[in-house]
Protein backbone atom coordinates (compact mmCIF):
# COMPACT_ATOMS: atom_id res chain seq x y z
CA UNK A 1 0.00 0.00 0.00
CA UNK A 2 2.65 2.51 0.91
CA UNK A 3 4.76 1.35 -2.26
CA UNK A 4 1.09 2.56 -4.42
CA UNK A 5 0.93 6.08 -2.38
CA UNK A 6 4.91 6.79 -3.43
CA UNK A 7 4.26 6.15 -6.93
CA UNK A 8 1.24 7.97 -7.21
CA UNK A 9 2.72 11.03 -4.86
CA UNK A 10 5.76 11.08 -7.30
CA UNK A 11 3.49 10.50 -10.55
CA UNK A 12 1.25 13.43 -9.38
CA UNK A 13 5.29 15.62 -8.46
CA UNK A 14 5.94 15.33 -12.14
CA UNK A 15 2.37 16.05 -13.52
CA UNK A 16 2.07 19.19 -11.77
CA UNK A 17 6.03 19.96 -12.82
CA UNK A 18 5.53 19.54 -16.57
CA UNK A 19 4.26 23.22 -17.56
CA UNK A 20 6.91 24.18 -14.66
CA UNK A 21 9.64 22.64 -17.03
CA UNK A 22 8.24 23.97 -20.19
CA UNK A 23 8.10 27.45 -19.11
CA UNK A 24 10.85 27.75 -17.17
CA UNK A 25 12.95 26.05 -20.21
CA UNK A 26 11.57 29.08 -21.89
CA UNK A 27 13.01 31.32 -19.43
CA UNK A 28 16.12 30.01 -19.35
CA UNK A 29 16.37 30.67 -23.22
CA UNK A 30 15.25 34.11 -23.05
CA UNK A 31 17.19 34.86 -19.95
CA UNK A 32 20.55 33.42 -21.51
CA UNK A 33 20.64 35.68 -24.51
CA UNK A 34 19.95 38.87 -22.36
CA UNK A 35 16.40 39.36 -22.13
CA UNK A 36 14.46 38.82 -19.23
CA UNK A 37 10.58 37.33 -19.66
CA UNK A 38 8.55 38.59 -16.64
CA UNK A 39 5.66 37.60 -19.31
CA UNK A 40 5.94 33.48 -19.10
CA UNK A 41 2.59 33.68 -17.26
CA UNK A 42 0.98 35.91 -19.46
CA UNK A 43 1.98 33.41 -22.47
CA UNK A 44 1.29 30.71 -20.56
CA UNK A 45 -2.62 31.38 -20.31
CA UNK A 46 -2.77 31.96 -23.87
CA UNK A 47 -1.07 29.00 -24.87
CA UNK A 48 -3.57 27.40 -22.87
CA UNK A 49 -6.49 28.98 -24.00
CA UNK A 50 -5.32 28.32 -27.52
CA UNK A 51 -4.57 24.68 -26.90
CA UNK A 52 -8.54 23.81 -25.81
CA UNK A 53 -9.43 26.33 -29.37
CA UNK A 54 -7.63 24.70 -31.27
CA UNK A 55 -8.91 21.26 -29.63
CA UNK A 56 -12.31 21.65 -29.97
CA UNK A 57 -11.88 22.66 -33.36
CA UNK A 58 -9.27 20.02 -35.11
CA UNK A 59 -8.33 17.65 -31.96
CA UNK A 60 -5.59 17.46 -29.50
CA UNK A 61 -2.49 17.37 -31.32
CA UNK A 62 -3.26 20.76 -33.76
CA UNK A 63 -4.70 22.38 -29.96
CA UNK A 64 -1.26 21.84 -28.88
CA UNK A 65 0.17 23.69 -31.88
CA UNK A 66 -2.05 26.61 -31.70
CA UNK A 67 -0.64 27.22 -27.55
CA UNK A 68 2.46 26.59 -29.24
CA UNK A 69 1.90 29.36 -31.91
CA UNK A 70 -0.20 31.75 -29.44
CA UNK A 71 2.67 31.88 -27.17
CA UNK A 72 5.34 32.12 -29.63
CA UNK A 73 3.12 35.40 -30.90
CA UNK A 74 3.07 36.86 -27.55
CA UNK A 75 7.22 35.87 -27.50
CA UNK A 76 7.39 38.09 -31.02
CA UNK A 77 5.52 40.92 -29.38
CA UNK A 78 7.43 41.00 -26.39
CA UNK A 79 10.99 40.81 -28.42
CA UNK A 80 9.95 43.48 -30.12
CA UNK A 81 9.20 45.82 -27.43
CA UNK A 82 12.48 44.75 -25.40
CA UNK A 83 14.71 44.44 -28.46
CA UNK A 84 13.72 47.02 -31.52
CA UNK A 85 12.19 49.62 -29.33
CA UNK A 86 14.28 49.01 -26.26
CA UNK A 87 11.63 49.10 -24.18
CA UNK A 88 11.94 47.95 -20.46
CA UNK A 89 11.66 44.15 -20.36
CA UNK A 90 9.92 44.21 -17.15
CA UNK A 91 7.03 46.77 -17.99
CA UNK A 92 6.99 44.76 -21.06
CA UNK A 93 6.73 41.28 -19.40
CA UNK A 94 4.39 42.65 -16.81
CA UNK A 95 1.73 44.48 -20.02
CA UNK A 96 1.65 40.68 -21.45
CA UNK A 97 0.57 38.80 -18.61
CA UNK A 98 -2.26 41.36 -18.49
CA UNK A 99 -3.13 41.91 -21.78
CA UNK A 100 -2.91 37.90 -22.45
CA UNK A 101 -5.37 37.16 -18.83
CA UNK A 102 -8.09 40.00 -20.55
CA UNK A 103 -7.80 38.28 -24.01
CA UNK A 104 -8.27 34.71 -22.68
CA UNK A 105 -11.42 36.06 -20.75
CA UNK A 106 -12.63 37.62 -23.57
CA UNK A 107 -12.41 35.05 -26.25
CA UNK A 108 -13.99 33.02 -23.98
CA UNK A 109 -17.32 34.80 -23.70
CA UNK A 110 -16.89 35.41 -27.35
CA UNK A 111 -15.87 31.92 -28.54
CA UNK A 112 -17.42 30.13 -25.80
CA UNK A 113 -20.31 31.79 -24.61
CA UNK A 114 -18.96 32.43 -21.26
CA UNK A 115 -19.93 29.88 -19.57
CA UNK A 116 -18.65 30.20 -15.68
CA UNK A 117 -15.62 31.92 -16.88
CA UNK A 118 -14.44 28.68 -18.88
CA UNK A 119 -14.28 26.82 -22.17
CA UNK A 120 -16.01 23.97 -22.85
CA UNK A 121 -14.72 20.48 -22.15
CA UNK A 122 -12.95 19.21 -24.91
CA UNK A 123 -10.78 16.13 -26.43
CA UNK A 124 -7.66 15.67 -24.32
CA UNK A 125 -4.49 13.59 -25.40
CA UNK A 126 -4.92 9.88 -25.28
CA UNK A 127 -2.62 8.30 -23.11
CA UNK A 128 -1.72 4.60 -24.15
CA UNK A 129 1.80 2.58 -23.52
CA UNK A 130 2.13 -1.07 -24.11
CA UNK A 131 0.83 -3.43 -21.46
CA UNK A 132 4.46 -5.46 -21.10
CA UNK A 133 5.36 -1.45 -19.90
CA UNK A 134 2.73 -0.98 -17.31
CA UNK A 135 3.82 -5.04 -16.34
CA UNK A 136 7.27 -3.56 -15.28
CA UNK A 137 7.49 -3.54 -11.26
CA UNK A 138 6.93 -0.07 -9.93
CA UNK A 139 8.46 2.13 -13.29
CA UNK A 140 5.88 0.69 -15.29
CA UNK A 141 2.84 1.48 -12.76
CA UNK A 142 4.96 4.66 -12.79
CA UNK A 143 5.06 5.25 -16.09
CA UNK A 144 1.26 4.28 -16.07
CA UNK A 145 0.21 7.21 -14.34
CA UNK A 146 1.75 9.99 -16.49
CA UNK A 147 1.22 11.44 -19.50
CA UNK A 148 3.05 12.75 -23.00
CA UNK A 149 3.46 15.90 -21.71
CA UNK A 150 5.58 14.34 -18.65
CA UNK A 151 7.61 12.45 -21.04
CA UNK A 152 8.56 15.51 -23.41
CA UNK A 153 9.34 18.13 -20.83
CA UNK A 154 12.11 15.50 -19.89
CA UNK A 155 13.27 14.93 -23.23
CA UNK A 156 13.26 18.87 -23.82
CA UNK A 157 15.50 19.50 -20.75
CA UNK A 158 18.15 17.30 -21.91
CA UNK A 159 17.45 18.81 -25.61
CA UNK A 160 18.01 21.77 -23.50
CA UNK A 161 21.01 21.69 -22.15
CA UNK A 162 22.81 19.75 -25.22
CA UNK A 163 21.66 23.07 -26.98
CA UNK A 164 22.84 25.46 -24.63
CA UNK A 165 26.13 23.89 -23.67
CA UNK A 166 27.07 21.64 -26.92
CA UNK A 167 26.51 23.51 -29.80
CA UNK A 168 27.65 26.31 -31.82
CA UNK A 169 24.21 28.31 -31.67
CA UNK A 170 24.09 27.46 -27.61
CA UNK A 171 27.81 29.10 -27.31
CA UNK A 172 26.28 32.28 -29.52
CA UNK A 173 23.21 32.52 -27.51
CA UNK A 174 25.77 32.45 -24.28
CA UNK A 175 27.81 34.99 -25.56
CA UNK A 176 24.84 37.51 -26.44
CA UNK A 177 23.67 37.21 -22.33
CA UNK A 178 27.28 37.66 -21.48
CA UNK A 179 28.98 40.01 -23.25
CA UNK A 180 26.88 40.97 -26.87
CA UNK A 181 29.19 43.85 -27.62
CA UNK A 182 32.15 41.37 -28.06
CA UNK A 183 29.92 38.83 -29.56
CA UNK A 184 28.69 41.57 -32.05
CA UNK A 185 32.83 42.68 -32.72
CA UNK A 186 32.66 38.38 -33.05
CA UNK A 187 30.33 38.57 -36.20
CA UNK A 188 27.16 37.02 -34.01
CA UNK A 189 23.97 39.18 -34.70
CA UNK A 190 22.97 40.07 -31.30
CA UNK A 191 19.19 40.82 -32.30
CA UNK A 192 19.04 38.06 -35.09
CA UNK A 193 19.88 35.88 -31.40
CA UNK A 194 17.97 37.50 -28.83
CA UNK A 195 14.63 37.35 -31.32
CA UNK A 196 15.23 33.87 -31.88
CA UNK A 197 15.44 32.81 -28.10
CA UNK A 198 12.42 35.11 -26.90
CA UNK A 199 10.20 33.83 -29.81
CA UNK A 200 11.29 30.49 -28.33
CA UNK A 201 10.73 31.03 -24.61
CA UNK A 202 7.07 31.88 -25.90
CA UNK A 203 6.61 28.66 -27.97
CA UNK A 204 7.61 26.84 -24.67
CA UNK A 205 5.68 28.72 -21.95
CA UNK A 206 3.13 28.05 -24.61
CA UNK A 207 3.53 24.69 -24.95
CA UNK A 208 3.28 24.68 -20.64
CA UNK A 209 0.38 26.06 -20.77
CA UNK A 210 -1.43 23.93 -23.10
CA UNK A 211 0.20 21.06 -20.98
CA UNK A 212 -1.76 22.76 -18.18
CA UNK A 213 -5.09 22.73 -20.18
CA UNK A 214 -5.25 19.42 -21.94
CA UNK A 215 -3.84 17.03 -19.20
CA UNK A 216 -6.10 16.56 -16.78
CA UNK A 217 -9.33 18.04 -17.42
CA UNK A 218 -9.37 19.21 -20.99
CA UNK A 219 -10.83 22.74 -20.62
CA UNK A 220 -9.55 26.76 -20.19
CA UNK A 221 -10.84 28.43 -17.16
CA UNK A 222 -10.11 31.86 -15.71
CA UNK A 223 -7.37 31.32 -13.46
CA UNK A 224 -6.43 28.18 -14.00
CA UNK A 225 -2.65 29.08 -14.46
CA UNK A 226 -2.22 30.99 -11.38
CA UNK A 227 0.61 32.69 -10.88
CA UNK A 228 2.69 29.25 -12.21
CA UNK A 229 4.71 31.50 -14.67
CA UNK A 230 6.02 33.27 -11.91
CA UNK A 231 6.90 30.10 -9.91
CA UNK A 232 8.66 29.03 -13.50
CA UNK A 233 10.43 32.45 -13.27
CA UNK A 234 11.51 31.37 -9.85
CA UNK A 235 12.72 27.85 -10.84
CA UNK A 236 14.78 29.70 -13.37
CA UNK A 237 17.00 31.84 -10.73
CA UNK A 238 16.61 29.10 -8.34
CA UNK A 239 17.87 26.28 -10.95
CA UNK A 240 20.76 28.48 -11.55
CA UNK A 241 19.83 29.21 -15.50
CA UNK A 242 20.49 25.84 -16.06
CA UNK A 243 17.98 22.91 -17.75
CA UNK A 244 19.00 20.34 -15.01
CA UNK A 245 18.18 23.04 -12.57
CA UNK A 246 15.47 24.48 -13.40
CA UNK A 247 14.32 20.55 -13.69
CA UNK A 248 15.55 20.14 -10.14
CA UNK A 249 13.42 23.12 -8.93
CA UNK A 250 10.27 23.06 -10.72
CA UNK A 251 10.04 18.82 -9.11
CA UNK A 252 10.24 20.72 -5.78
CA UNK A 253 7.92 23.31 -6.21
CA UNK A 254 5.54 20.98 -7.77
CA UNK A 255 6.55 18.61 -5.00
CA UNK A 256 5.24 20.84 -2.16
CA UNK A 257 1.64 21.51 -4.64
CA UNK A 258 1.87 17.51 -4.90
CA UNK A 259 2.05 17.17 -0.92
CA UNK A 260 -0.38 19.69 -0.36
CA UNK A 261 -3.09 17.93 -2.32
CA UNK A 262 -2.07 15.01 0.05
CA UNK A 263 -1.39 16.06 3.15
CA UNK A 264 -5.48 17.40 2.35
CA UNK A 265 -6.71 13.56 2.88
CA UNK A 266 -5.30 12.77 6.61
CA UNK A 267 -6.71 13.67 9.74
CA UNK A 268 -5.27 17.18 10.50
CA UNK A 269 -7.08 19.97 11.20
CA UNK A 270 -6.38 22.49 9.31
CA UNK A 271 -8.03 25.06 7.22
CA UNK A 272 -7.50 24.72 3.60
CA UNK A 273 -5.83 27.76 2.87
CA UNK A 274 -2.90 26.31 4.80
CA UNK A 275 -2.55 23.80 2.16
CA UNK A 276 -2.76 25.83 -0.99
CA UNK A 277 -0.58 28.05 0.67
CA UNK A 278 2.40 25.66 0.53
CA UNK A 279 3.81 25.75 -2.91
CA UNK A 280 4.07 29.55 -3.11
CA UNK A 281 5.84 29.51 0.50
CA UNK A 282 8.44 26.55 -0.60
CA UNK A 283 9.18 28.98 -3.69
CA UNK A 284 9.76 32.16 -1.58
CA UNK A 285 11.62 30.13 1.23
CA UNK A 286 13.72 28.80 -2.14
CA UNK A 287 14.42 32.20 -3.42
CA UNK A 288 15.30 33.84 -0.28
CA UNK A 289 17.92 31.37 0.05
CA UNK A 290 19.63 31.40 -2.89
CA UNK A 291 18.46 35.25 -4.40
CA UNK A 292 22.43 36.33 -4.12
CA UNK A 293 23.88 32.82 -4.78
CA UNK A 294 22.89 32.20 -8.20
CA UNK A 295 24.28 34.24 -10.77
CA UNK A 296 22.69 35.17 -14.39
CA UNK A 297 23.83 36.29 -17.82
CA UNK A 298 25.65 39.30 -17.10
CA UNK A 299 23.57 41.31 -19.69
CA UNK A 300 20.02 39.97 -18.85
CA UNK A 301 17.82 42.61 -18.86
CA UNK A 302 20.15 45.37 -21.11
CA UNK A 303 18.88 46.29 -23.94
CA UNK A 304 21.51 46.24 -26.82
CA UNK A 305 22.25 49.14 -28.68
CA UNK A 306 24.45 48.55 -31.39
CA UNK A 307 25.54 52.23 -32.13
CA UNK A 308 26.70 52.65 -28.26
CA UNK A 309 29.98 52.69 -27.26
Amino acid sequence: MSSIILINLLAQTLRIATPLIFAALGGIFSEKSGVVNIGLEGMMVIGAFFAVFGSSLFGPVVGILFGVIAGGVLGLIHAVLSIHLRADQVISGTAINLFATALASFLIFKLFGGKGGQTDIVKGLSYNIPEGIKNIPIIGKLIAELNWFVIVAVILVFVSHYVLYKTPLGLRIRAVGEHPKAADTLGINVYKIRYLCVIISGMLAGLGGAALSLSSAPLYREGMVAGKGFIALAAVIFGNWKPFGALGASLLFAFGNSFSIFAQGLSWNLPSEVYDVIPYVLTMLALAGFVGKTTGPLASGKPYDKGSR
